[in-house]
């Protein structure tokens, strides 16, 4: 009877809750994000493309090297939209049999560039800093380089919001990263205004002294971006988000317990693989109706979340007694087969399905996600 009634609450849940299993729909979600990051990144491009390109003319016509270092500063904040770019794009291709999780991690490495181009950045900036003041030089069309310098700002502070904002809603690091490199060369070109002001006091040291003041806050921001990157890739997540996947677990009517909870970031977009304890009386049936009710559940609280294995256990596998021992009859088997078929494989996270769960007239459930494992 309690088989019974677990089997119609999950049937009547699945029915009744919108949603979907259709990885189109997945595709679909993870594209459109792509082309949301892509589309930041071109807005990117042409402002400070154009900041650049004005900024450009006052140097010819100022001989500020301030000024030249801010230029060349937003025109290496332009190029690296070319890495995120190439990372987004690489991101919308389907998984192969050599890449199983696809291609999302192309972000992360796209961050290294980014950090990259940050530290060349600071580096650039001391050198001309120190360089101006060991050899002073004579700063002509002062209104012009101030208002350079105040356009050099404003382009890269637009710029790093909207790459900022869009990368936290979108999840990725990587775009993160460069919007904060965006504003680091927006406190450069603030450098070039007070450099300026102070030249037209009498201060000739003004610009140099300035831009080492920059050159350590460029560093601070590096040191923040660093972290952040470097997180990611150690698959790190917010513990926040790891509490809400298991409280939302738990909370799944016929699950008694949650065993393994993971959660890793593969791009910007997040995979999780969960271990939940189920009664032993329940047929394959009715544990997989549990199974999906819990990768609902996970889906629809954890932000990002687009993928999801839930694997259905008994609760003798949980005693003290049994769960840590190779032989014990559910884990033996697949053990046995994984260390004989793929070598130095020590974890391996399996969903039971049953055959009407891949029939058309079903919900749909798709065994590819299977692949992921």
């Amino acid at each position: 009877m309690r088989t019974r009634d677990v089997r119609w609450r999950q049937r009547l849940a699945h029915r009744l809750v919108p949603h979907s299993h259709d990885s189109a729909n997945r595709v679909d979600s993870e594209v459109e994000t792509s082309a949301e990051g892509i589309r930041a990144l071109w807005i990117s491009l042409a402002v400070l493309g154009a900041t650049a390109a004005l900024q450009m003319v006052i140097v010819m016509l100022s001989g500020s090297v301030a000024l030249l270092g801010d230029t060349v500063h937003n025109a290496a904040d332009a190029l690296t939209t070319l890495p995120i770019g190439v990372a987004f794009v690489l991101g919308r291709r389907p998984p192969t049999r050599r890449y199983t999780y696809g291609y999302g991690r192309a972000e992360d490495l796209a961050g290294l560039a980014v950090l990259a181009t940050i530290a060349a950045s600071a580096g650039f900036t001391a050198y001309e800093a120190v360089d101006r003041l060991l050899h002073p030089r004579v700063v002509t069309h002062l209104p012009a380089v101030a208002a350079a310098g105040l356009a050099g700002f404003a382009g890269n502070e637009l710029v790093a919001r909207h790459r900022i904002r869009t990368g936290r809603r979108i999840g990725s690091a990587a775009l993160v990263a460069d919007g904060l490199h965006a504003r680091t060369d927006g406190f450069a070109s603030l450098a070039v205004l007070l450099g300026a002001a102070g030249v037209a006091v009498g201060w000739d040291t003004a610009d140099p002294v300035i831009g080492l003041v920059i050159t350590a806050t460029i560093l601070a921001v590096l040191r923040d971006a660093t972290g952040e990157v470097y997180r990611r890739l150690m698959d790190a997540v917010d513990p926040d988000l790891t509490d809400a996947a298991e409280a939302a677990l738990r909370a799944v009517p016929g699950v008694s317990a949650v065993g393994r909870l993971r959660l890793r970031w593969i791009g910007h977009r997040l995979h999780a693989e969960a271990d939940i304890v189920v009664p032993g009386e329940l047929t394959v049936v009715d544990a997989h109706a549990i199974a999906m009710a819990a990768e609902h559940a996970l889906i629809h609280t954890v932000p990002r979340l687009t993928t999801a294995t839930v694997h259905t256990d008994h609760p003798a596998a949980h005693e003290p007694a049994t769960h840590d021992t190779r032989d014990a009859d559910h884990r033996c088997a697949p053990f046995t087969r994984y260390d004989a078929a793929v070598p130095r494989l020590t974890t391996a996270t399996v969903h039971t399905d049953h055959p009407a769960a891949h029939e058309p007239a079903d919900t749909g459930f798709d065994s590819a996600r299977l692949g992921d494992v």
